[in-house]
């Protein structure tokens, strides 16, 4: 198995980038991690150098700012385009990058392609649960806008990934909503429901954005534009939370006693929360593995992304999909 990591995509590359590719070489010997990017930038920081890790040189960047559709047509010999390519090409099982999320998108559709049958690809990412398992949420981010019959397509995607990637049996699908009632909702909503009744799938209907962190289901469906609203929000109010319980357990002497009996649980419920965790998500509907991580990855986020995407490859997830859809 071989799987490509952009090394020059994130806010900590290619620090972060190539830590991570060495420890998941050391995890994994039957993989081949290959980082992609400029050479001179990444030996600088290959502290350990596995047997199974190779470098894929290339001699440019797309950089945050950079326009998505003009950046990946005319830097081909960026890190995020030429990995794209291998996965293409079958040089590559998988690619993760946690570089410009709108490139990543564009790099998808324009260089690795579409699974015959997938109108829009949808970004997949896990949505921490208090039950620990998470809720795969999409689209959130990769279209603003769908239609009803795309909200199947994703629902269908989704399914498959959770069954096959996190073993789920029979995953239950929610439809993002304003109230759990059938009729709720505004036209999309409306429309998708009795589709979403009618597929191949475990419907629980519809859910509201407040029920998601107690995993009311497995699989969440929703446009890229509410989506990525209920991810802003939750991650902003997760962030709020803690920066408040710091400012309240570091006030007195007492609260900083009170701080250590609950440190534990604290930090518990931290991990629960923390992407780095998680690892990447996916960008189903891509006719090969492509990976979003979040910007900010940690080198222990880069090996869970690798972990995750072995875990796909061993279990076909790509013509799983495939296959699914083009029974439809």
């Amino acid at each position: 198995m071989r799987i490509a990591i952009d090394a020059m995509g994130g806010d900590h590359a290619p620090g972060a980038t190539v830590e991570g590719a060495i420890q998941a070489a050391e995890s994994w010997n039957d993989t081949t991690v290959i980082l992609v990017g400029d050479k001179a930038l990444i030996e600088p920081h290959l502290t350990r150098k596995p047997a199974n890790l190779e470098i894929r040189h290339t001699s440019e960047v797309i950089e945050a700012d950079d326009e998505p559709v003009k950046a990946v047509r005319r830097k081909k010999d960026s890190s995020m385009v030429v990995a794209g390519r291998m996965v293409k090409e079958k040089e590559a099982d998988a690619f993760i990058s946690a570089g410009n999320t709108g490139a990543l998108m564009t790099t998808g559709l324009l260089i690795v392609g579409r699974i015959q049958g997938i109108e829009r690809p949808a970004l997949a990412p896990m949505i921490p649960t208090m039950d620990g398992n998470g809720v795969l949420a999409l689209d959130l981010g990769a279209n603003m806008d769908a239609t009803a019959e795309q909200l199947v397509q994703y629902a269908i995607m989704g399914s498959i990934y959770r069954s096959k990637v996190h073993g789920v049996a029979k995953p239950r699908i929610g439809l993002l909503n304003v109230g759990t009632e059938a009729m709720k909702g505004n036209e999309l909503t409306k429309a998708a429901y009795p589709l979403l009744e009618q597929a191949p799938i475990h419907f629980v209907g519809n859910v509201e954005s407040r029920d998601v962190l107690r995993a009311p289901c497995d699989v969440l469906v929703c446009d890229g534009f509410a989506g990525n609203i209920m991810l802003k929000s939750i991650e902003g109010a997760a962030g709020t939370i803690f920066s408040a319980l710091k400012e309240e357990f570091t006030r007195t002497w007492v609260t900083k006693l009170a701080a250590l009996a609950v440190k534990k649980g604290l930090s518990q419920f931290r991990r629960k929360m923390d992407y780095n965790e998680v690892g990447a998500a996916p960008l189903l509907g891509v006719d090969g593995l492509v990976l979003k991580s979040h910007g900010s990855s940690s080198a222990t986020a880069f090996k869970n992304a690798v972990r995750q995407a072995r875990t796909a490859v061993q279990n076909d997830l790509v013509r799983s999909i495939s296959s699914e859809i083009g029974n439809q």
